[in-house]
């Protein structure tokens, strides 16, 4: 057909490709929730210990980490000295570990459903964190959205049929520490122009919550596991889990990459949609109309902050666009007129 045939199988291409990393990401998180739920639900696989599952999956994410990085290099390390390791990723591991103990242990106590409806939150979490450390001002019409995003998940928890207090403490507190490392990266690793893709973030925050996780899980949870003799360890289920979590990286890699950040908050709303219903198709938790009412809501808000968000980098771009532009014309301007210049001199002499 020529070229615009060309031109229209290119764009074929990079969409298919697009929605295959996004259907990648989604498959592949929400068979971690769904996994992670099953074995730590007491009434399922029955293995309530959430440190111990979240330090097998952070020791077999460190150990493919290094194996990528160093044995067979397909990833290049960061440069970084001993002083801002400790300095800045240690802090970041610290919360993140936190982020998935709490996480975790909220799946023994609440259902997929709801917490996923929670998990609403992290928007008003991060914006808010974010203005305490004067990472993003305060405006009244964010502030506005968020306070609709914190209603709405308020009435679904309301709505909630088998509503956990301790459970909801986890969760939301898992929430908090997340957002908070969030925050932190922009602060100890963005602001220093260091970068970290999955691969090198797990090569050197993982090991670190390993380290961080095996304190309290030596008081709380290795007494437990050590008196249980009827307790032998699952390859097949254990590993198979913590392949899927090391792969979840893997397609946060080539989401972000082929795509762009929003695109993978987009695809979060609609997995967060999925694993609502198949918490309640299959898994046969109870979701009430005021559940979906009040998560429909804090939807609605979460959508338009995703627009708000992509409208300005839109504009970012564009202003960056239109200053690279002006620069250059300056440039052209100057050379021009140093020609003018040098011609006339050429001419006097002459």
């Amino acid at each position: 057909m020529g070229k615009g045939g060309a031109l229209s199988d290119g764009v074929v291409k990079k969409i298919v490709l697009s929605y295959t990393y996004v259907a990648i990401w989604i498959f592949l998180s929400f068979t971690v929730i769904v996994y992670n739920k099953y074995i730590l639900d007491r009434k399922l696989y029955n293995w309530p210990f959430p440190i111990s599952l979240t330090m097998i999956h952070m020791g077999f994410c460190s150990t493919l980490a290094i194996l990528l990085v160093r044995v067979f290099k397909l990833v290049e390390p960061v440069s970084m000295s001993r002083s801002l390791y400790l300095s800045s990723v240690v802090p970041i591991g610290a919360l993140y570990s936190l982020s998935l103990w709490l996480s975790n242990s909220a799946y023994i106590y609440l259902s997929v459903s709801f917490i996923q409806m929670l998990k609403a939150l992290m928007p008003v979490a991060v914006y808010t964190i974010s203005i305490m450390f004067k990472k993003e001002g305060f405006k009244s019409d964010t502030m506005a959205n968020m306070l609709s995003i914190s209603i709405g998940v308020a009435i679904a928890a309301y709505g909630e049929a088998k509503f956990d207090s301790w459970g909801v403490f986890l969760q939301l507190g898992a929430v908090a520490f997340e957002a908070t490392r969030l925050v932190m990266i922009q602060i100890l690793l963005t602001s220093k122009g260091i970068t970290l893709n999955p691969i090198t973030s797990l090569y050197y925050v993982a090991p670190c919550c390993f380290v961080f996780l095996s304190v309290p899980w030596f008081f709380v949870e290795y007494p437990v596991l050590r008196d249980n003799s009827s307790f032998h360890f699952d390859f097949v289920i254990f590993g198979t889990n913590s392949f899927c979590a090391f792969a979840l990286n893997l397609a946060v890699f080539l989401l972000v990459g082929k795509t762009s950040a929003l695109t993978m908050n987009v695809a979060g709303v609609v997995k967060d949609w999925l694993l609502i219903a198949f918490s309640w198709s299959v898994i046969k938790d109870t979701v009430t109309p005021i559940n979906l009412f009040g998560y429909g809501l804090a939807f609605l808000g979460v959508a338009y902050y995703n627009h708000s968000k992509l409208q300005a980098l839109k504009a970012k771009e564009a202003q960056k666009k239109a200053q690279q532009a002006d620069e250059e014309s300056g440039r052209l301007l100057e050379e021009r007129q140093g020609g003018d210049g040098m011609g006339k001199k050429s001419d006097s002499q002459a």
